[in-house]
């Protein structure tokens, strides 16, 4: 049994040629709410990342993998394990599909199904939780669909602010939490 291996796509370690992916991914703006990033990333930062990138997720406690397309081997988006914990058998999950044309395709779905599998069989997990803006319906139904369930909200947990009017406020973030 593959358990990086799905119908539609797979997921796989980064490679050095995937730089120009993660340096739009890293530096589109509009993400770096979720990623807690206030400053871009340089390529060369970005390929001293990849360069370490084959590091043990029990030396630095967090994994990206690559979403591929199953048939073109085209590059989807990231997935990553953070925060991992080997003692209490947790850690954080977050997920981008990059472009709209890879979105509402079962990509995100499918990839989250396949690192649960692969993070249950393989490091042994207890339970996996993510961390969504409550303004970002389409990651909560993501998540629903796959197992999690809303544990917790956390008031006013992240600032935001609007890239286009400039403005600032506060808004919750809701826990999600999936147990094997």
């Amino acid at each position: 049994m593959k358990t990086l291996q799905g119908t539609h796509c797979y997921l796989r370690a980064l490679e050095p040629e995937d730089i120009d992916h993660v340096y739009r991914v890293e530096n589109d703006e509009g993400l770096w709410s979720v990623g807690e990033t206030l400053v871009p990333f340089s390529k060369y930062v970005l390929k001293e990342y990849l360069a370490n990138s084959h590091r043990d997720i029990f030396d630095v406690r967090q994994l990206r993998l690559v979403i591929c397309d199953s048939t073109s081997h085209s590059f989807v988006g990231l997935i990553d394990v953070f925060d991992f914990d080997p003692h209490n058998l947790r850690a954080g999950i977050g997920i981008v599909i990059a472009g709209e044309e890879h979105k509402r395709k079962g990509y995100a779905t499918e990839s989250i199904n396949l690192l649960k599998n692969y993070c249950n069989t393989h490091l042994n997990l207890h339970q996996l939780y993510a961390n969504i803006e409550e303004d970002n319906k389409a990651s909560i139904s993501l998540f629903e669909k796959a197992g999690f369930e809303l544990i917790g909200i956390k008031k006013q947990w992240r600032r935001k602010r609007s890239l286009t009017t400039g403005k600032e406020s506060y808004i919750n973030e809701l826990l999600y939490q999936h147990i094997f």
